[in-house]
């Protein structure tokens, strides 16, 4: 491989790491810390994030060399696990970032521990909860460290192979908190056996568990230098495992989920099992077996000498060799081992002396063609990164469809691939094999897979797409002529297909091309059904018209997206189809002009129809005038109209006495056209009608004289319906009577006696003087005797009812002179110091001019006026007063009137001389109707106590003509420029 596309890559990391301290015998890594273990029984602390490092000596107290077999350190980098073999023995340490000293783990004394298993989930920089040891007598302990106690919180035995005892070599844990408990996953191997153990509860629990029932274990003998076990970590979570064994690399996958019985009844969490052998990675040599590895995503790194052969875990490859830069002193020891630190994502090697940093550069960039080649289509597209990788995984899966004839299957899949293969090389594809049915597929694929911005690309393949579906439903009928009856079948099923199609395409389809290739192939029923999806209603209606399905029609006008105009445009052809639909149908439609429906229901009744049939168009016109309140002319004519023209007219009569606009204020009470209504009433010959007619015309001398012809007791209900008019009302029933006596054909005393009857049933309005004219000249008056005896009795009773009413007139007369005399006669006392209600002097005042025009003053005292309730007022003031107070216009006939008084008793002086005769006192001169008609404009109500009064608590404090006193009320600044404003001293 290209040395620029190497995924792995080696760098020396630290030349001389063991500080002088010894040689590096183990080493662990874990959040980019890395602690080394030395053979003088040292431990060293590099912190590469920190950028510091430290160093421990576990020999401390130990007699003789020292080394620190097994280093352990947790993900987080924050604990730390040692054991040292020296000639006293193993001893464990435990010690922790923040500590200086290391803290010995008595209970451990004596044991070797090789492996630790840190719970990864749980685990924090302060505690470490519960771990795993393996130790090299095939024992598990469980531990627990707090790092604020200084100490171990417990270290209690779990379990040991007692059926096989071998040395634990390493050791994986995972747990998952379930609803009901957390569930633990140990894994630990062996030189030859990997051993599965899970269980609820506590670790005590699941072990516990083991002691009556079989331990689960796969057993892979051989030798190899050291059985390793290693979990991927992805997410903090375990994702698949290796365990390096003698007879190669088992490996699979985890699924801590999904529990599968195993053979002896033990529950397996491991899944996609594989063995990749030794044989695998040596060119026909002997096979060499690994002495340590690692684990990544995809590969498996293992240390085979002095280099590092990366293995790719799915095609079980070698994809690269690394190779090390040792020094000198380092190359006859080799590469000791590996390690990882699941945290940074970066593995290590190491020598006696050196760290080396192995770095991971994307390694699954490559893993979708390792996929491909395997024919994992599903995870090679999983994880291909560009879509010209994905077009390659479907144009192999669509390639090795067609070569299998699997048409349909690789239309799928050339439908997907976008950049590698046009649109035309992959149809011509199918065009060459006349697999039209793929070649359909192909189109729906890409329809699918196309973005909604190629609408013309959209358009086009939809279109296609239409015609291949018509010509393979005419192949199937062609193929079988009882496609079409069988429900069954392949063309229903096709049917339904092409219907869902031509909805979910209705929008991207050419309207007028789609609708000329359905009619150009026949369907007619796809047609409709296309031409419904489009809206193109009229073409849906005419086709169920044609058809003789008037209740369809129906349903589709109904549709809130159906233009109104459709219902009246068909509204002809379907009540001529089905008259009680369609009047069922108006009558459940919203905002229906049923004027525009006056065409339609006009060609319905021109139809004969049955005597018992239901006129459907009454049945409407019905509905429209009484429930919907319609005020149309044209509709109430209409209905007037077909009223008439049946035999039985109560229906005509109920319409023409119903007030339409009852409970309208200034309205119509009717809305069809009267005269209309009477020349129709005439020519159907509805006589009872036209009286109606008449009367409400107000054409009552008509109507009498037609309801005469008809029934003369609808005649009298004529004449008793004027009211208002006596005369008119004497002159219907005048009408009434002539015809009475004309028609009578009896003897002539039994005519004069129903004609005297009759005069009862006027009510007193006619006599028998008023009738009297319609008899012939030679009836005796002997038969009349006693109706005329009984008109003079009435004329009597009349005449002494108006001598009363004389009498009385003349007594009231006699009443109003005698008042008017003591009217006359009538004064009032006005007390010596009674003030004027205006000016506030004196009413008796001596002396002074005090004249008012138009009065005469009696010697020294000016003329006043008194009211009854008390005030006094002199003429000149109440005037005065009467005329500041009125308005203009009685202001000014009260001014005319003095103007007038003035002038006549000017006149009269002169004409007298001063001389008053005694006429002048008896007779009323026009100065008197002067005076009198002034009295009555100033004095006829007092001022104080009358209405004038009550008007003044409405008028204004300041009148408009005093607004100029208003104004000068006003504060306004002057001479604000010229101010100066001066500071005061503080």
């Amino acid at each position: 491989m290209d040395q620029m596309r190497q995924v792995f890559s080696v760098d020396v990391l630290e030349r001389y790491a063991a500080k002088g301290r010894g040689v590096i015998t183990c080493m662990s890594a874990g959040n980019d810390v890395i602690v080394l273990g030395t053979s003088k029984g040292w431990l060293i602390r590099h912190d590469f994030g920190a950028g510091d490092s430290s160093d421990i000596d576990l020999s401390v107290g130990r007699p003789g060399e020292q080394s620190i077999h097994r280093v352990f350190v947790d993900p987080g980098g924050s604990h730390c696990i040692a054991t040292i073999i020296g000639s006293g023995g193993s001893e464990t340490f435990y010690t922790h970032v923040r500590w200086s000293k290391p803290r010995v783990l008595s209970k451990l004394k004596g044991l070797v521990v090789n492996t630790v298993a840190w719970n990864r989930q749980q685990i924090t920089e302060a505690s470490t909860k519960e771990i795993i040891l393996g130790t090299d007598n095939g024992q598990l302990h469980e531990m627990a460290v707090d790092e604020k106690e200084k100490r171990e919180k417990y270290i209690k035995f779990l379990f040991e192979l007692k059926e096989l005892p071998e040395a634990i070599m390493g050791l994986q844990m995972e747990t998952a908190s379930l609803t009901n408990g957390t569930r633990y996953y140990v894994m630990a191997v062996t030189p030859t056996r990997l051993y599965s153990f899970t269980g609820f509860g506590s670790l005590d629990t699941v072990f516990a568990s083991y002691l009556d029932r079989a331990v689960h274990f796969m057993e892979l003998p051989g030798e190899i230098p050291n059985s390793e076990l290693h979990f991927f970590i992805k997410q903090r979570r375990a994702v698949h495992f290796a365990w390096l064994s003698g007879a190669g690399i088992y490996h699979g996958g985890l699924n801590f989920g999904a529990q599968h019985s195993s053979p002896n009844g033990d529950e397996n969490f491991v899944e996609n099992k594989a063995l990749l052998y030794y044989s695998k990675l040596s060119d026909g040599s002997e096979a060499v077996k690994p002495s340590s590895m690692a684990v990544s995503e995809f590969h498996f790194l293992m240390l085979i000498g002095n280099k590092v052969k990366v293995v790719n875990r799915i095609s079980e490859q070698i994809i690269e060799e690394l190779h090390f830069d040792q020094t000198s002193e380092s190359i006859s020891s080799g590469i000791i081992g590996l390690c990882s630190d699941a945290t940074a994502g970066v593995f290590y090697a190491y020598d006696q002396n050196s760290i080396f940093q192995v770095s991971v550069n994307d390694e699954g960039r490559d893993m979708w063609k390792v996929y491909l080649d395997m024919k994992e289509y599903v995870a090679a597209l999983a994880n291909c990164r560009d879509p010209l990788q994905r077009d390659q995984v479907y144009l192999v899966q669509a390639e090795s469809a067609f070569s299998s004839k699997d048409f349909l299957r690789a239309a799928s899949f050339y439908a997907k691939i976008n950049y590698i293969l046009s649109f035309e090389e992959i149809t011509l594809k199918f065009i060459t094999v006349s697999e039209q049915d793929a070649l359909r597929t192909f189109l729906l694929h890409k329809l699918d897979n196309l973005a909604k911005d190629d609408k013309c690309q959209i358009t086009m393949i939809s279109t296609w797409a239409t015609e291949l579906y018509l010509d393979k439903i005419n192949r199937l009928l062609l193929e079988d002529d009882t496609a079409m009856e069988n429900r069954n079948s392949e063309y229903q099923s096709i049917m339904k297909e092409f219907r869902a199609f031509l909805s979910d395409c209705k929008d991207v389809l050419d309207e007028a091309t789609t609708m000329k290739l359905l009619e150009s192939y026949g369907r007619v029923e796809e047609l409709v059904y296309f031409a419904s999806l489009k809206e193109q209603y009229e073409i849906v209606v005419h086709h169920y018209i044609q058809q003789g399905e008037a209740k369809k029609a129906l349903e589709v006008l109904q549709k809130s997206s159906v233009p109104i105009d459709l219902q009246y445009k068909f509204a002809p052809d379907l009540i001529m189809l089905d008259a009680y639909e369609t009047v069922e149908s108006w009558m459940t439609t919203n905002n229906l002009n049923p004027r525009k429906l006056i065409p339609a229901m006009m060609r319905y009744s021109s139809e004969p129809h049955a005597k018992n049939e239901t006129h459907e168009v009454i049945k409407y016109l019905e509905f429209c005038a009484h429930r919907l309140h319609n005020e149309d002319p044209g509709v109430h004519n209409l209905l007037l109209s077909l009223y008439a023209k049946q035999e039985d007219d109560s229906s005509l009569l109920r319409f023409l006495q119903y007030k339409f606009g009852k409970g309208r204020e200034n309205g119509p009470e009717i809305f069809y056209d009267p005269k209309y209504a009477l020349r129709l009433c005439l020519k159907e010959k509805r006589m009872r009608a036209c009286v109606h007619i008449y009367s409400m015309m107000s054409m009552h001398e008509e109507a009498v004289a037609l309801a005469l012809q008809v029934d003369p007791e609808l005649a009298m209900a004529e004449a008793d319906k004027v009211e208002d008019d006596e005369d008119l009302r004497k002159k219907l029933w005048l009408m009434v009577a002539k015809h009475v006596v004309e028609q009578e054909k009896g003897t002539k005393r039994e005519n004069i006696r129903k004609a005297i009857a009759f005069l009862k049933e006027t009510d007193s309005l006619l006599k028998i003087e008023d009738i009297l004219p319609f008899f012939p000249d030679f009836a005796l008056i002997d038969d009349f005797k006693e109706a005329i005896c009984s008109s003079l009795e009435d004329y009597n009773k009349q005449i002494e009812l108006l001598k009363q009413e004389m009498n009385d007139a003349t007594h009231g007369a006699d009443n109003i002179r005698n008042d008017i005399s003591a009217l006359a006669q009538r004064y009032a006392v006005i007390d010596r110091d009674e003030e004027c209600g205006s000016c506030r002097r004196k009413i008796l005042i001596v002396g002074g001019d005090y004249r008012t025009r138009g009065y005469t003053t009696v010697g020294l005292i000016p003329p006043f006026y008194v009211f009854p309730c008390g005030h006094a007022f002199h003429s000149q003031c109440l005037i005065a007063h009467v005329t500041r107070c009125t308005d203009e216009t009685q202001a000014e006939y009260i001014l005319d009137l003095q103007k007038q008084l003035t002038l006549l008793g000017n006149e009269a002086r002169k004409d007298s001389n001063g001389v008053i005769s005694e006429d002048s006192l008896t007779i009323m001169t026009p100065s008197d109707k002067l005076r009198s008609q002034l009295d009555d404009a100033v004095a006829s109500e007092c001022p104080f106590c009358g209405d004038l009064m009550i008007h003044e608590v409405s008028l204004p404090f300041v009148s408009p003509e005093e607004a100029y006193q208003v104004s000068s009320w006003e504060i306004k600044p002057h001479n604000l420029g010229n101010q100066r404003s001066f500071s005061l001293p503080v």
